[in-house]
């Protein structure tokens, strides 16, 4: 990994922590949160692979490195491929422009560093 660039893994990891940690004071909310990203993510009109797609240009749009984190590891899982991960990207560099550049390089990354193990 280049020096200075973001290890997704690492990211995740330690918001995996954290919300460990949170589940002890905040156990109600964050299991409504676990039931909304379930019935959000269902398959239905949309599967699941195009909602992760989704979820991914909106952790691209909003800058969220968690984000991009956690939806690259469910894209692998659901057998997305490069070009699927670099049209959404595409569409976020489309409208949200040079920030979303910054952050689309970076969901590449996170996508890279999960293909490599």
């Amino acid at each position: 990994m280049a020096q200075g660039s973001k290890d997704f893994a690492q990211i995740t990891g330690s918001i995996n922590e954290g919300l460990a940690g949170l589940r002890g004071s905040a156990g109600e909310t964050l299991a409504a949160f676990s039931g909304l990203s379930k019935a959000a993510t269902a398959d239905g009109a949309l599967d699941k692979k195009t909602k992760e797609l989704i979820a991914l240009a909106i952790g691209v749009s909003k800058q969220c490195d968690g984000c991009i984190g956690f939806h690259t590891k469910a894209l692998q899982k659901l057998g997305a491929t490069d070009e699927e991960v670099a049209e959404a990207l595409g569409m976020c560099v489309y409208m949200g422009g040079g920030p979303a550049l910054m952050y689309a390089a970076d969901a590449w990354t996170a996508w890279a560093q999960l293909k490599a193990g």
